[in-house]
């Protein structure tokens, strides 16, 4: 078998996993079963029904249940592969009096939380409906459920992860805005990408490209529609040469400032594992606009870019300066370098002419800076949505 031929196995994403834990651990409170081997879990995006292997289910007394799934992201390479998903859910009452919500959904240990909410969970928008959606068909009129996910590998495989970036500690997240997860980085990955990039032409006047699903969600939030939304994962490269090659017009690039600020160095496939450089460069923009050789070293040295923007921050709160403020010249700077870049690979590589534009967010999913075409762009694809 070739590598062309090779056609990677999606699997399905952490929610769907806890969904179905919380199916069965349901299902084990309200019906006199024996054996439970699996769940069926309406994904609601994509519209379809799957089947999930259930590894344990227990009644741990009159009112509660749990049950346990294992992640299976098919063929890509992700830290959860494996892991157990945890699900106990608790009949807690009476739900008719409308004065709470008939399902509480609860983060335990290894669901991570929000360092902006630290008694917020990050079960993100798309789980908390999945959840609800499907435990709704089983619950009983009236009845009242408390469920809690719980991560046991979650705490230690979050340090692996970019998770603290985005503002998350303590375990992972549940995110995703589908329950099919994509095969990121396998082998043929990117052709199924090119593929579904060639499926946008009725869009090719504006598309945007997101590394992940933080850059999807916040593009949504935004207005944008999802039929311009193109996930490149860390294939920026690629991908743009092939919207040059497809007589895409414009493009937006939507990600997190320390991931496209690569792209400001030259740097057009985003792993760490490929190349890095980040502190490196925005400290080459922080000298061009005469930032004191200290801080110029202090920012080098940060250990993440983030930290770099917040010391940024702290520098503007603390000296207010006539000619605008150090965050908003360099990564004015660093967003317009990103656009010609971009531009010029496509030029490079496809002898397309394709407009680039950027806009780039911190982790707390505000927007850092928009480069001039970046704005324009983004106001023509709303408006037009």
């Amino acid at each position: 078998m070739t590598t062309s031929d090779f056609h990677p196995r999606s699997g399905y994403t952490l929610p769907v996993f806890a969904c179905a834990s919380a199916i069965a651990a349901l299902r084990w409170l309200l019906e006199d079963l024996t054996a439970l081997p699996s769940v069926l879990v309406d994904l609601l995006e994509p519209p379809q029904t799957v089947e999930i292997p259930i590894e344990q289910v227990a009644r741990l007394s009159p009112t509660a249940a749990l049950a346990i799934t294992r992640s299976d992201p098919g063929d890509n390479l992700d830290i959860t592969r494996h892991t157990p998903i945890w699900a106990m859910v608790e009949r807690v009452g009476d739900a008719s009096d409308g004065l709470q919500e008939a399902i509480q959904i609860e983060g335990g240990e290894g669901i991570g939380r929000f360092l902006d909410a630290a008694d917020r969970p990050a079960i993100y928008a798309y789980a908390r409906r999945l959840i609800e959606e499907n435990l709704r068909r089983w619950l009983p009129a009236g009845e009242r459920i408390q469920v809690r996910f719980i991560l046991p590998e979650g705490r230690s495989l979050a340090e692996r992860t970019s998770n603290a970036a985005f503002g998350v500690v303590e375990g992972l997240s549940l995110l995703g805005t589908s329950g099919i997860a994509q095969p990121l980085s396998a082998p043929g990955q990117l052709e199924i990408y090119r593929q579904e990039l060639r499926q946008r032409q009725d869009w090719y006047d504006g598309l945007v490209f997101c590394v992940g699903e933080n850059g999807l969600d916040l593009a949504k939030q935004l207005g944008i529609g999802p039929d311009r939304l193109v996930k490149t994962a860390n294939w920026l490269g690629s991908m743009l040469v092939e919207a040059g090659l497809q007589g895409v017009e414009s493009i937006l690039l939507f990600g997190y400032h320390g991931k496209l600020i690569k792209l400001a160095g030259g740097i057009f496939h985003t792993h760490h594992h490929v190349a890095d450089g980040r502190q490196e460069i925005l400290a080459a923009h922080c000298a061009k606009f005469g930032l004191p050789t200290a801080e110029v070293q202090q920012i080098l040295t940060s250990p993440t870019t983030e930290a770099a923007l917040g010391h940024l921050r702290t520098l503007d709160a603390k000296n207010a300066r006539i000619d605008g403020n150090w965050v908003e010249q360099i990564y004015g700077s660093i967003a317009q370098q990103i656009d010609l870049r971009s531009q010029g690979y496509i030029q490079t590589h496809s002898n397309r002419f394709v407009r680039v534009g950027s806009v780039l967010f911190d982790r707390s999913r505000q927007i850092v800076i928009q480069s001039e075409a970046g704005a324009k762009i983004l106001s023509q694809i709303c408006y037009s949505d």
